[in-house]
């Protein structure tokens, strides 16, 4: 069982030097997280999975993979800040352990949770920054699914999910729309919304 002295030194500050970036599926956070190191020294909270690693996809990157057995583990050891399981049956959840990793790392942390686990981190970081990023409507979001090659069932599946994520937005402080061909606005949104908070820090790296 992690130690509890852990637990609490996690907890304590650790909303200073990190944000969360959530959105449905298609709505651009990964492109907007990659974009947000063109203006500041990001690290990324890693989440653990138990889906099986994809072609070109290593450890750390963009998961940590282990098993079911292992993550049930973890859970039962209450090694875990948050985590879901989803549509696909798979479960992803993010450890205490990384959120000490990325705390002590010296870069802006950014988190990226789908709406339940933003609820639960609200709980536990109490003024820990979470910025919604959305889209100009649902049938946008359906047509970049479906360019990316998806099939219909899980495009089907993941707009249900969407719909539901959208009686959730209370939970956020910000809501930035990436709007379709002006991603670096959107990126440009992002970083100053987090500069904002890191100077109200006094920290202006």
């Amino acid at each position: 069982m992690p130690n509890q002295n852990l637990i609490k030194r996690v907890m304590k500050n650790s909303a200073k030097n990190i944000f969360i970036i959530s959105g449905p599926s298609g709505a651009g956070e990964d492109s907007i997280i990659d974009g947000l190191a063109k203006f500041m020294p990001i690290e990324r909270v890693v989440t653990t999975t138990t889906r099986q690693p994809r072609q070109g996809e290593s450890e750390g990157n963009p998961y940590y993979f282990i098993s079911k057995e292992k993550f049930e583990e973890k859970i039962a050891e209450n090694g875990f800040v948050e985590y879901a399981r989803q549509y696909n049956d798979n479960i992803y959840g993010v450890t205490f352990d990384e959120i000490e990793r990325v705390k002590n790392s010296g870069r802006i942390g950014i988190w990226k949770i789908e709406y339940k686990g933003v609820e639960t981190a609200k709980k536990l970081f109490p003024g820990i920054i979470a910025i919604f990023i959305t889209v100009e409507s649902l049938s946008v979001l359906e047509d970049r699914l479906r360019r990316r090659g998806a099939s219909e069932e899980y495009i089907k599946e993941r707009m249900v999910y969407t719909k539901e994520w959208f009686n959730h937005t209370d939970i956020y402080d910000y809501t930035v729309t990436n709007v379709e061909n002006k991603l670096d606005e959107s990126i440009q949104k992002t970083a100053t919304i987090i500069q904002k908070h890191r100077e109200e820090n006094g920290n202006k790296a």
